[in-house]
């Protein structure tokens, strides 16, 4: 653990803290874990200096900036989270989630198994994002927003380009499993997009579409209203 970090709550023994790290009260640090992990130039520049195997992590520390981690969170065995990273209160991870660098997750947010937040990522408060989602540079997530397993948003529309730009949720939208959210599109307040959907354009608020390409096919009170009715069974 670096001597620079600030530590309130639990860290496992195995888990690694870098920089000028900071983990809030109450949060529990699994085995496995990393805070604080540098970015791509800082490693070029390690692996460069000539370091041995045996002082790695410790010019790793010197050179981290450190995270920061608020209150009452969880993170599980395995996951990395690099530097520059703020997760709110009582934010959660599953297992062997990547969090890159200039990241912001807000309060009550949990990030499912496998994840990969890419970097330069926005997420607001008490997202859940489920198993296996990709979520690259430039998205913006909304409040109370929910992500299937297995949906991937985009950010380059002519890959590999030297354009990236990310995709827009509003609050209370809904992303169903192993949907595909095209660069730039921006899915509106309390707007669905069934499992399976390829979003290739701006989904107005409110509404549901599916399909490939995407397409509406109801409002999102109806899709209450069915909700409700398979809740009662």
């Amino acid at each position: 653990m670096s001597r620079r970090a600030r530590v309130e709550g639990l860290v496992a023994p195995s888990a690694v803290v870098l920089g000028s790290s900071v983990v809030g009260e109450g949060s529990f640090i699994d085995d496995n874990v990393v805070l604080g992990y540098p970015v791509r130039s800082k490693l070029r520049k390690l692996a460069g200096s000539g370091s041995s195997g045996s002082s790695l992590w410790e010019e790793m520390d010197a050179l981290s900036e450190g995270s920061v981690i608020g209150r009452g969170c969880i993170l599980r065995r395995g996951a990395v989270v690099y530097e520059r990273v703020q997760l709110g209160d009582r934010v959660e991870t599953g297992h062997h989630v990547v969090i890159r660098e200039e990241t912001v997750i807000g309060d009550g947010t949990i990030v499912g198994t496998a994840t990969v937040v890419d970097g330069r990522v926005r997420v607001g408060r008490g997202v859940r994002i489920e198993t296996g989602v990709y979520i690259p540079p430039g998205t913006v997530i909304g409040d109370e927003v929910f992500i299937g397993p297995r949906a991937v948003f985009t950010n380059d529309k002519y890959p590999p380009s030297r354009r990236l730009v990310g995709a827009v949720v509003e609050d209370g939208a809904v992303i169903g499993a192993n949907a595909v959210i095209l660069p730039g599109v921006r899915i509106g307040r309390r707007a669905v997009v069934a499992a399976g959907s390829v979003v290739t354009r701006d989904v107005p608020p409110g509404t549901v579409v599916a399909g490939v390409p995407a397409r509406p096919i109801m409002f999102r009170d109806e899709y209450e209203e069915r909700k409700r009715l398979w809740e009662q069974g």
